[in-house]
């Protein structure tokens, strides 16, 4: 007969998404010891996403220890269950390629002899998993192997504090993350009026300074001790917020022009009301024709071109970066990224002291793993 082994798996996100990690540990069928256990820091991303890389750990070190073995999949997500069973369709393209990765384990276990099933269990009959995909959250990584009668363990090199995938495929390798950062608001802001590069160039206020010092929490909170680089615009407001963002991770920010807000020539300080009042048609050719441009400014067109051309430079750099800037950029970066065309980008938010994140792998394939987050 063939081995009986049992994977128990599990993936968890504080945030969903947030910092995120996968715990799976393989036992012996039989005697319910543990053979082996894996548990990885995932960076950001999401509940799905943890617990399927979860399962194609789990099955991986299952291959390892026995590839023709009878082998019960244990998990306390019915989605990944179900998915994997055939019974529910999969609709996200992210998640289709984490099911194929599963997948093709389950192919090199079938042709090897073995076989696999899956079985949902509720979340308190999966502890043993759950406590190790925690860990992986608080930035641990263990790769164990343990034999039936000793729970000596087999060390592990030393790794680095990156979050790769297991295995190659999709979402292979260490992705480039970026956070971009609105910066907090200033008078101007809070008075509804329109503030782009080239005009009077105002510093936080109060309330603005206190959104800075909460997106740097929220940065710090999100790195998790892991290192990443700081750039701003080069407007105030911006690096005044970069600053202290950069504070809280301890590096010194950099500051890139190439990510200022849109210059609205003549119109630079002008209240947005009285531009509705006096100018409503100049007002939609600004907000909806990207080729439109005030006297002494630039175009959304100009303005999407250089702030792409820093968001390249910022992939290629890879890493983290943190780059704190202003709405129109965030908005045409994830414009850029979702394919949103320009009569629909102003449905974008991007809210005083937010955050929002991406991943880029190598592959090429884009993550958007959160937006407007305050």
């Amino acid at each position: 007969m063939a081995r009986r082994l049992r994977v128990e798996a599990d993936g968890g996100s504080r945030g969903n998404p947030g910092v995120a990690g996968f715990g799976a540990l393989v036992r012996d069928a039989e005697t319910g010891s543990v053979l082996a256990e894996r548990a990885e820091p995932l960076g950001i991303a999401s509940n799905n996403v943890a617990e399927y890389t979860g399962l194609i750990a789990g099955l991986r070190a299952a291959l390892a220890i026995e590839p023709g073995a009878d082998i019960e999949v244990i998990l306390d997500s019915r989605l990944v269950v179900e998915q994997m069973s055939g019974r529910w369709k999969i609709k996200h393209e992210n998640m289709r390629r984490l099911a194929r990765e599963a997948q093709a384990v389950v192919d090199e276990i079938r042709a090897s002899g073995g076989r696999v099933t899956y079985r949902w269990v509720p979340r308190e009959q999966n502890t043993a998993a759950d406590a190790l995909s925690n860990k992986a959250m608080d930035g641990e990584r263990i790769d164990r192997l343990l034999g039936d009668s000793s729970l000596d363990e087999v060390p592990a090199p030393e790794p680095e504090r990156t979050e790769s995938r297991p295995g190659g495929g999709p979402f292979a390798g260490v992705p480039t993350r970026i956070v971009l950062v609105r910066h907090g608001v200033t008078d101007l802001t809070e008075a509804g009026r329109l503030d782009g590069r080239g005009g009077v160039d105002p510093s936080l206020n109060g309330t603005g300074r206190t959104q800075a010092a909460a997106a740097a929490r929220a940065v710090a909170h999100l790195m998790a001790g892991h290192t990443a680089s700081v750039v701003t615009s080069a407007l105030a407001r911006a690096k005044e917020t970069g600053a202290v963002v950069a504070d809280a991770l301890g590096v010194a920010p950099s500051v890139d022009s190439d990510w200022d807000e849109q210059s609205f020539g003549d119109w630079d300080g002008v209240a947005v009301g009285d531009l509705v009042r006096d100018w409503p048609g100049e007002l939609d050719l600004l907000r909806n024709d990207p080729a439109y441009r005030r006297p002494g400014g630039e175009t959304h067109e100009e303005m999407a071109e250089r702030v792409l051309a820093a968001y390249h430079r910022t992939v290629a750099a890879g890493g983290t970066t943190v780059v704190v800037c202003h709405r129109k950029p965030i908005m045409v970066v994830m414009a850029h990224l979702l394919g949103i065309p320009h009569e629909r980008v102003w449905r974008l938010a991007a809210a005083p002291g937010s955050l929002t994140a991406v991943e880029v792998w190598q592959d090429g394939i884009v993550s958007v793993a959160f937006t407007n987050r305050t």
